[in-house]
């Protein structure tokens, strides 16, 4: 009984983090980040982890199938 109690407990639990970060709420956070460093005149986009290319991936969201990239304008 405890076993599947346990197990219960864990599923449960692992379900938010299948689900994902809302790329919004990553993005929020990195620039939160980056505007305590002063750090001005960049973007954060969210694309599909397959389209990231050479750009500087800085997150990554919706259960690793989008990425947080920064570019500096």
């Amino acid at each position: 009984m405890k076993s599947s109690i346990c197990a219960a407990v864990l599923m449960a639990a692992s379900i938010p983090i299948m689900a994902g970060t809302p790329c919004d709420k990553v993005k929020a956070d990195i620039a939160a980040k980056l505007d305590a460093k002063h750090v001005a005149h960049y973007t954060l986009d969210a694309v599909p982890s397959d389209q990231v290319g050479t750009r500087k991936v800085v997150g990554t969201c919706e259960g690793g199938t989008k990425k947080i990239v920064y570019t500096r304008k």
